[in-house]
Parts: C-alpha cells; sequence; structure tokens
C-alpha cells in the first residue's frame, strides 16, 4: 500500500494532522511519534479501521488516561474523507453538525474547536491572534506557572489546567506495621531461613530476616467549593485526580470530599481513570457549588459518617480553603481539634497566600491557623509544583 505523496495531502498528512489534533487535545505526541504512526499504518494497511486504529494507539499514546481521548478523536477524524480534509485544515464543518455526536470529552471538542489553518493567506486582525497553542514559548510558560488561578482567561485557564495535570505530587512514604522477607529487619524470618536450609542439606546460608513494608501515607483531601474559591476548586481538583493517582496505584486509601454548606463525598468520582469524566461526575455530585462555606458543620458530618476514612492517626489531610467561614467559631475549633488528633497532618492550602504580608484576621482563618500544623500556597503553577518538598519539610518538622 501506498500512503501517496505527502505534497498532495494524502493518508500521511491526514496521520500528521491527526497528531497535531491529539496535541491540541493534550496527548504527548511528537514528530517522532507521527512518523512511526505512518511506519505503523503501512504494516496493518487501511483495509479495516479497528487495525488501523489499534496500529496508531500502540505507537501514538504512552498514558492511559488518553486512550480513551484517542479513541474519540479518532472515530471523528477518520469518519469520511471530506471531514477528515477539512479537520487537516482546523476548520470545523457546520454543515454536518448531524453526524457528530451529542456530546464529547472538553479535550476532544477542544482539539476540534474552529482555528485559522496554517500558511492561509486571509489577513489577521490584531485581535483574533492566538496568544497560546500547545507550542508556547518559554516566556509564555514561565509566565504562566507564576499566573495566579484567579486572574487566568478562559483560554489560559484551559491550558493551566492541562498543565496542572502533568504536576506530581508523590505522598510521603512510612514504614507500616506490615513486614516481608529481606536481608535486613529486628525479627528473624525463621520460616524463610528454614526452607533456604532444607534446600543445602540442612546448613544454614544465609539468615533472613522480616522488614516493614512502606507505603505512602493514607490520604484525605477536603476542597473548599465555595463562591471564594470557585476559580480555584475545579483547577485544583484536576490536579489532585492526577497527580495522587499513582498514590491509589499502590493500594493506599485516598479519600476526597467537597464542603461548602454541607459536606459532599467525591470519592467514587475520583475512582474514574479519566479526569474529564471525573469532573463532570463531580459536578453532578456538587449541588452547592459556589454557595457559602459552613466548615464546622462539614466536618461535624465526617465525623458522624465517616470517621473511619481516619485511620490509626496515620492519615494526611489536605484541607484546601480560603479560611473564609461563615459558621460559629467555637463549633469549628472543637471539629479541628478532633480531626487533628486523628490524624498524623493537618495541612492548610490556603491560596489567599498569593497577597505579600497576608495575615488569617478572618474568624475562620484564625482558627485553622491556630490547629493546622502549617500553611502552604496553592494558587498558581509554580506553587503546585512545589507542594510535594513543602509537605515533606513539614513531615520531617
Amino acid at each position: 500500500m501506498q500512503l501517496g505523496d505527502a505534497r498532495s495531502g494524502k493518508l500521511a498528512d491526514n496521520i500528521a494532522g491527526f497528531g497535531r489534533a491529539l496535541r491540541r487535545a493534550g496527548v504527548r505526541v511528537d514528530a517522532a511519534r507521527i512518523a512511526l504512526a505512518q511506519q505503523a499504518a503501512v504494516l496493518v494497511g487501511v483495509d479495516r479501521k479497528p487495525d488501523l486504529s489499534a496500529a496508531l494507539e500502540s505507537v501514538m499514546v504512552s498514558r492511559e488516561q488518553d486512550r480513551i481521548v484517542f479513541r474519540e478523536l479518532f472515530e471523528v477524524y477518520f469518519r469520511n474523507p471530506e471531514v477528515a480534509n477539512k479537520l487537516l485544515a482546523q476548520l470545523l464543518p457546520s454543515a454536518e453538525t448531524r453526524a457528530e455526536p451529542a456530546r464529547r470529552r472538553p479535550r476532544v471538542q477542544e482539539a476540534l474547536s474552529p482555528q485559522r489553518a496554517f500558511g492561509q493567506n486571509a489577513p489577521r486582525k490584531q485581535e483574533e491572534e492566538v496568544r497560546f497553542d500547545a507550542a508556547m514559548t518559554a516566556s509564555n510558560l514561565q509566565r504562566l506557572k507564576h499566573a495566579d488561578f484567579a486572574g487566568l482567561t478562559g483560554g489560559e485557564y484551559r491550558l493551566v489546567e492541562r498543565l496542572a495535570r502533568e504536576v506530581a505530587l508523590p505522598v510521603p512514604q512510612v514504614a507500616s506495621r506490615r513486614t516481608r522477607p529481606g536481608l535486613r529487619g529486628a525479627r528473624m524470618h525463621w520460616g524463610g531461613v528454614m526452607r533456604a536450609a532444607s534446600r543445602t542439606g540442612g546448613e544454614i546460608v544465609q539468615l533472613r530476616h522480616l522488614q516493614r513494608r512502606v507505603q505512602p501515607l493514607p490520604l484525605l483531601v477536603l476542597v473548599d467549593v465555595s463562591g471564594s474559591m470557585e476559580r480555584y476548586a475545579r483547577l485544583l481538583l484536576a490536579f489532585l485526580h492526577a497527580a495522587t493517582r499513582q498514590v491509589a496505584g499502590l493500594r493506599s486509601r485516598r479519600e476526597v470530599f467537597a464542603f461548602g454548606t454541607h459536606l459532599t463525598d467525591l470519592t467514587p468520582a475520583f475512582r474514574l481513570s479519566d479526569t474529564d469524566e471525573m469532573l463532570a461526575a463531580a459536578s453532578a455530585l456538587i449541588d452547592d457549588f459556589a454557595g457559602g462555606t459552613q466548615l464546622g458543620a462539614s466536618l461535624a458530618t465526617l465525623r458522624e459518617r465517616h470517621a473511619r476514612c481516619l485511620v490509626g492517626r496515620r492519615t494526611l489531610v489536605l484541607l484546601i480553603s480560603d479560611g473564609l467561614d461563615t459558621g460559629e467559631p467555637e463549633a469549628l475549633a472543637a471539629q479541628l481539634q478532633w480531626l487533628r488528633r486523628r490524624s498524623r497532618r493537618l495541612l492548610w492550602l490556603n491560596p489567599l497566600l498569593r497577597f505579600d504580608g497576608y495575615q488569617p484576621l478572618a474568624r475562620g482563618a484564625g482558627v485553622l491557623h491556630r490547629h493546622a500544623h502549617g500553611m502552604l500556597a496553592v494558587h498558581n503553577l509554580s506553587k503546585l509544583e512545589e507542594l510535594a518538598a513543602s509537605i515533606a519539610e513539614l513531615m520531617r518538622q
């Protein structure tokens, strides 16, 4: 099978355009992967669409969370030649909307959004100039890393949300009560010693020990979804879902709750592998978004219904809020005392630390400041990148 001359815009060009669409959707695709995709298309042919899709997916996708986005975008992109050619020119057809699916994931919708084709001769107005794209300059990326989430435009907010999903948050690890065979340890592993001796004629060649297993701390996340936290809640939920996925893979407990006027359990939504699906499920669960803040009442609900999520005073609690609580300070203080006693560390992640000289003068902020083990900033990308190191430092203290 011949792919045709790239100058005439046949399948090779279509695969290159498909790679650019994947890149706009947040999938890590470079020129080397696009070249491998073209070679894979030559090997499997284009007779069967499922075979071509599987071949391209095997070389263009390296992360599990990108597979659903790849498959949905592949179905749209290669539906028919006319639509493919228009998408290759980065123009979304308007007369064929009846053939489009009713709902798509936000990353796929953004990748297929109308944009001007490269090299088009039509003049571009100054106000229509694209300020941010997937191929960003270093200066723009550096500026966005230090830009406050509350001051971003719509396009910048979507881009920063995508970048926040790449930030890692390794949770501190501690020695658990369970043991495993090893070369070092305070206790002898006599069963292993006897089994090894049976293979050497009864002679003990090596002494085996039992050493304690190492596992991440159980994690409890409380996210404020009140009106003052509206610009931070969605982005921080996306960040936490992607950053703590590895923790869940190590079989460590991860409990997530949202609180406004009442407590909402988001743990079922966080079990979803795709971040966009998690955000959609969380939006359906939260019915007090952009309302008031009743942290004391929410913690009382946590104590009454979900106290088992605090495991043996080993749980790391991340409380994300600006501290503008409207409840009674005495009730909040009582619940925070209970939460502090049941957890290993209670860390307050406060976006208001973006202001120089910030002081927790509000009643709820003052109570949080007295009971939290530490207060950290989470108002921009650079602070999210420093979060793991800051948590490790507080754990050592």
